[in-house]
């Protein structure tokens, strides 16, 4: 996915300089990442490229994974921060698509971070795994829809269903970034979209039930 359109609040100004510094460590290492290799990048050349002491990123970020899906974790914890404030009324798949359509098509360092990813296997197989985080979140906030009880498993089934929504979508994107079938982010926003629409069909049937 790409960077958020959203409007956070205003800093002070040592938020901005830490804010300044931990998106220059990142930039920096995203570049290394394109130019070196992932592998071949160690932290002691981000440091020196983004004119920090060593100790400094780990203030940031505790690996290079970390710098690397930065992204996927600033995605994860504004996609459960909306769902916790929704409305009362406004379902889990209302809040997921108002959040989705609000996503701008990825922007020069997300195409760079997503070159990074998938010239290297390991590292699309740990984003993969990180998408594994996205399933808890979804399945709580369903299970309020539902007004499930503990052991229902209903909403973890449409949680997974979401899950895979998402991560084949991703992979789509990695196969064309890779040299397959291009898809553009509109496409791949539509077709997103036209799967949750299906999928709030069958939830609303389940809270008739």
């Amino acid at each position: 996915m790409s960077s958020l359109d959203t409007k956070p609040a205003k800093l002070g100004l040592r938020e901005r300089k830490k804010q300044q510094t931990r998106e220059k460590i990142a930039r920096v290492a995203l570049e290394l990442f394109a130019e070196r290799g992932f592998d071949e990048t160690t932290l002691a050349d981000i440091a020196e490229a983004a004119e920090v002491a060593p100790r400094t990123i780990f203030a940031y970020f505790e690996s290079k994974d970390d710098i690397l899906l930065c992204e996927e974790v600033s995605f994860m914890g504004e996609l459960k921060r909306r769902l916790d404030e929704r409305p009362a009324g406004t379902t889990t798949v209302d809040t997921l698509r108002e959040f989705l359509s609000h996503m701008e098509a990825p922007d020069e360092a997300a195409q760079l971070r997503k070159r990074v990813m998938t010239a290297n296997p390991a590292l699309k197989k740990k984003m993969r795994a990180s998408h594994g985080e996205l399933e808890p979140i979804l399945a709580e906030s369903i299970a309020k829809d539902l007004g499930a009880a503990p052991d229902d498993i209903r909403p973890l089934l449409i949680a997974a269903s979401m899950t895979a929504a998402f991560t084949s979508m991703r992979d789509r994107f990695m196969e064309a970034e890779a040299g397959g079938e291009p898809m553009t982010h509109e496409q791949g926003m539509a077709i997103l979209d036209q799967v949750l629409e299906f999928l709030r069909g069958g939830l609303e049937a389940m809270q008739r039930d």
